[in-house]
């Protein structure tokens, strides 16, 4: 849920007809003007409607050298028909495939080139497509989704067709298929959804209906839907409303008007019973799932429902994290309100601990609910809610591209850009009654759909017997009329649409001017001030990550992390989080491979109250042994649960290869199932006692605070005593292999196969050294969208969903890695592949063309690397953590504009040896283990925690 507290908001002109503007001019009419009054917190913007029935949204923001473009179609999978479905997700891959101007593949390649990023995305209803670019930029990106738009349907070609079938197929399998609880939303649909209800599949479709449709079935769909006058233009940043009116109508306004598109019923499914299904998974944890009617997006109820959801499940304070969490029943339970455009769905779910039944989870939910109903709903839980709604909204306006989104949504799903003051409204007024009144509307007594989840052999854990058969997908749907006399016309130009626009001025990028400061205790600060919004963000970060154990204790940083966010010697977990929530605010600790971070966020004017929770968090933790016990079952738990996922059992195993027994990286940073079970309470206490020290602390801010004033909010930190710390100094040596190899981890019927393949580097890092010049060397081989391995695995063959390759290095080594989840049938072709690519870059190396791209998409990218506070994080972060030169970014450009092709193809030489990697697979052996020994390399078998089996063939 978006919302903010109410602001008065200036319209100037109000809606026009848009039938007044038909005839051919092309020309863009105002229609709405939204502006911001002094602090109003609202989104301005211009809206424009073009005689073809376009209509353009502008978000004028000037913060930072930037542009985003979004072209959203009002049509997603609910627009499709039984029997046809996944049409709209199918179709947005083949926007990316070129059209009459731009040739295949070159879409990602001209934005990347430009310095930008892009992407597109699919739901229920509506397609998007978008790009964050360098404001220069900003006429590039106009003409190839103008090109897209106006000229697409004579490059569709039956080849493309199938290469895209194939990536969407793996993408099903990668995403649901192959994915722990993949297919519990299509399930869930099916039940709840009457049968041919749009929302009752799913948008990826089902594999029958994307089997059974041919080109010419996608060229319709594109015809019907993908007119301009369905169509919502928002541009956003560093823009002048003139010059992107200017721009729309010249790339835009020639298309012709599509086919009318009328807005589609709202259709709520109706319940008469409680329908019971289940279906057997490749899991340890059974998992039950509760889903009830909804209301559609834009309901005066979504904003109770979404408070009912943080009140009942979703908070520490809650009942059923402390029914179900604290009393550890379960793993995790959650409540959501899922608002769409047509109806919505309420679904609570809980994934239990192994050694309970569903029907035992469903007796707690129902002991829950009655308590619920008992207790009620009181102010502070409103207060608190609306104020962490506040905060939520904030940080996702940080960047342009949030702010383009919440317009392009609103508008085309509520037909009004400007109904965030509704939002706003609904949530000041929101009441404990509300809350209440929703739950006895939607949820009490209410019939629902109860789906279990069970592992595999274990049918008697489920909540009740079946008592329901969702109907069968029907395939046999005629063609709706629809999709009859359907043409298609070509915009007809005075200008020829061949030429790519040239960029305009550089931008002048300019890195966040920050402040440093180390103190005599050792502590090092770094911060910049950024008033954009009235919020602090800051991080606290110790050297105490999985680094620093031993296998014997592996786990126990993250252990420590969590046991602190679970209370202090004054304060239990839940009054901590109602002091936060009542400050909006939010306070926890994580740990990682390096370090473990406290993170903290703020609102400006609550920042003193947040600091002091923090330090109270952050110097006497409870270490409570009854959190304890729950906090260690919980990564047990975990540990288990990891087993039984392909990517998960791929990394571990991956790391034990790459890193060695004697390396803390060849094992878990969760640890083990053996070392997890022998940590103690004691011991997680003396790591923090031995860890927690000031000379091995470093915190970056950015934030509405000046740099005295938060030091002198920080003494707890600044006047801290330092105490000795010896840190753990890992074995980093490697001895290089003398030959390919393969190992095999048997995933039984695994949808697809998991591949890694590496090498260990020894590449440390450095910013301008030879790390940065092999991940500039990498580049074109696979660290882009359309480099030489996802161009061949995806865009040609369609064996994977997407495919990379990448030099990771930190303080101490590096490796390089090519990973890729792949179409079962296709392992030993991907292998074979990827082992030729790889001795044709050692051998070969890039071209100049390839460099050129590198350099390009390199330096450019510039300016969209400081926009969020995030991003100015992970900037401040990198130059404490490896003594960085103020100016190192800048020596960065100056590096990467005097590479040449034969120093970056000597490092593909260095740095890249197919025939001495190795290649881990995690995939059904039955399957593809035949296929794996053609390929004349020794195949070694190992078990999921990578130790080695004898090979049964």
């Amino acid at each position: 849920m978006k919302h903010l507290v109410a602001r008065i908001l200036t319209c100037i002109a109000g809606f026009v007809s848009l039938t007044a503007f038909a005839g051919n001019d092309s020309k863009a009419k105002l229609v709405e003007k939204v502006t911001r009054k002094g602090d109003d917190m609202v989104i301005p913007y211009e809206r424009y409607v073009l005689p073809n029935g376009l209509t353009l949204l502008i978000h004028e923001d000037h913060s930072d050298p930037i542009a985003h473009v979004d072209v959203t179609y009002h049509v997603g999978s609910s627009r499709e028909q039984e029997g046809r479905s996944g049409f709209a997700h199918f179709f947005e891959h083949m926007m990316f495939q070129g059209s009459d101007h731009v040739e295949n593949g070159q879409h990602f390649k001209i934005i990347s080139e430009a310095g930008g990023s892009l992407n597109g995305s699919t739901n229920s209803d509506r397609t998007n497509y978008f790009e964050t670019l360098p404001a220069n930029q900003l006429e590039k990106a106009l003409w190839l989704e103008a090109d897209r738009m106006g000229f697409l349907i004579d490059a569709v070609t039956q080849q493309k067709f199938e290469v895209q079938r194939g990536t969407v197929k793996n993408e099903r399998g990668q995403s649901y298929d192959n994915r722990p609880y993949g297919l519990v939303e299509e399930r869930t649909a099916e039940a709840l959804y009457p049968q041919g209800h749009p929302y009752s599949w799913q948008t990826i479709g089902y594999i029958e209906d994307l089997n059974r449709v041919d080109v010419n079935d996608l060229k319709k769909f594109f015809m019907r839907w993908y007119g301009p006058n369905n169509a919502v233009v928002t541009v956003a940043g560093d823009v002048k409303p003139e010059t992107v009116v200017s721009l729309v109508e010249k790339y835009f306004g020639s298309i012709p008007r599509g086919v009318e598109v009328k807005p589609m019923p709202k259709q709520a499914p109706v319940l008469d019973k409680n329908r019971y299904i289940s279906y057997e998974d490749r899991i340890r944890s059974p998992e039950l799932d509760i889903s009830w009617p909804g209301v559609r997006d834009g309901d005066p109820d979504a904003i109770a429902l979404d408070a009912l959801g943080e009140i009942l499940a979703n908070s520490k304070t809650s009942i059923f994290y402390k029914k179900f969490i604290l009393s550890q029943t379960a793993g995790r339970a959650f409540l959501v309100h899922d608002a769409r455009e047509l109806s919505g769905m309420v679904r609570l779910s809980v994934r239990a601990f192994p050694g309970k039944t569903l029907a035992q989870i469903d007796s707690i939910i129902k002991a829950g609910f009655a308590e619920f109903e008992k207790k009620g709903v009181s102010e502070e839980e409103v207060s608190k809610f609306r104020n962490s709604t506040e905060v939520t909204l904030l940080n996702e306006l940080s960047a342009v591209r949030g702010k383009a989104s919440v317009l392009a949504h609103n508008y085309t799903l509520l037909g009004d850009a400007n109904h965030f003051p509704k939002e706003a409204a609904e949530l000041k007024k929101l009441k404990k009654e509300d809350v209440m009144r929703v739950y006895e509307k939607y949820i009490k007594g209410k019939p629902a759909v109860y789906l279990s989840v069970y592992p595999q052999g274990h049918p008697e854990v489920i909540a009740a017997p079946d008592n329901f058969t969702p109907p069968r997908h029907r395939t046999d749907v005629p063609e709706s009329p629809e999709y009859k006399n359907l043409s298609y016309h070509k915009a007809t130009d005075n200008f020829d649409r061949k030429v790519q626009p040239l960029a305009g001025p550089a931008p002048e990028v300019k890195v966040p001017d920050f402040w440093q400061q180390k103190f005599p205790n050792g502590l090092n600060i770094i911060g910049v001030k950024n008033d954009e919004l009235p919020l602090v963000s800051l991080t606290i970060s110790l050297e105490a990550g999985h680094r620093q154990e031993t296998s014997d204790n592996a786990g126990i940083s993250s252990l420590c992390a969590s046991l602190m966010n679970q209370g202090t010697k004054k304060h239990t977990a839940d009054q901590i989080e109602d002091m936060l929530d009542m400050l909006g605010s939010s306070v926890s600790f994580s740990s990682s491979r390096e370090e473990i971070t406290l993170n903290v966020t703020s609102l400006t004017k609550n920042l003193d109250a947040t600091l002091r929770i923090a330090e109270e968090m952050f110097t006497s933790p409870g270490f409570d042994s009854v959190e304890f016990a729950r906090e260690k079952k919980q990564a047990l738990e975990a540990i288990a649960n990891s087993a039984t996922q392909p990517n998960s059992i791929a990394d571990n195993v991956y790391n034990k290869l790459m890193f060695g027994e004697k390396n803390i990286l060849s094992v878990p940073a969760s640890g083990t199932e053996e070392s997890v079970k022998s940590i103690t309470l004691d011991a997680v206490k003396k790591f923090y006692e031995s860890h927690f020290s000031s000379n091995i602390c470093e915190v970056v801010m950015v934030g509405d605070v000046d740099q005295q004033v938060l030091l002198k909010k920080l003494a707890f930190l600044t006047e801290w005593k330092s105490k000795p710390i010896t840190l753990v100094t890992q074995n980093t040596d490697f001895t290089p292999r003398d030959k390919l190899k393969i190992y095999l981890v048997n995933k039984e019927k695994a949808a697809q196969s998991v591949v890694k393949m590496g090498e260990m580097t020894g590449l440390k890092f450095d910013a301008t050294g030879e790390y940065f010049k092999a991940s500039t060397m990498n580049f074109p081989l696979g660290g882009a969208f359309n480099s030489r391995i996802n161009m061949d695995l995806r865009e040609k063959k369609a064996w994977t969903y997407g495919a990379s390759s990448q030099f990771a290095s930190d303080k101490y080594t590096g490796v390089f890695t090519v990973t890729a989840a792949v179409r079962t049938n296709s392992t030993d072709s991907t292998l074979m592949d990827l082992v030729s690519m790889l001795k044709e870059y050692q051998n070969v190396g890039m071209s100049r063309e390839e460099l050129e791209f590198a350099q390009k998409s390199m330096s450019l990218s510039d300016a969209l690397r400081y926009e969020t506070p995030r991003q100015k994080a992970f900037f401040l972060k990198r130059i404490m953590d490896y003594d960085l030169d103020k100016n190192y970014v800048k020596k960065q450009t100056e590096v990467l504009s005097g590479l040449k092709t034969d120093e970056l193809n000597a490092l593909a030489k260095k740095y890249i040896s197919p025939d001495k990697m190795f290649i881990l697979v995690v995939g059904d052996k039955k399957v593809i283990y035949p296929g794996l020994q053609k390929l004349g390399y020794e195949v070694v078998e190992l078990d999921i925690n990578g130790n080695p089996l004898k090979l049964k063939q």
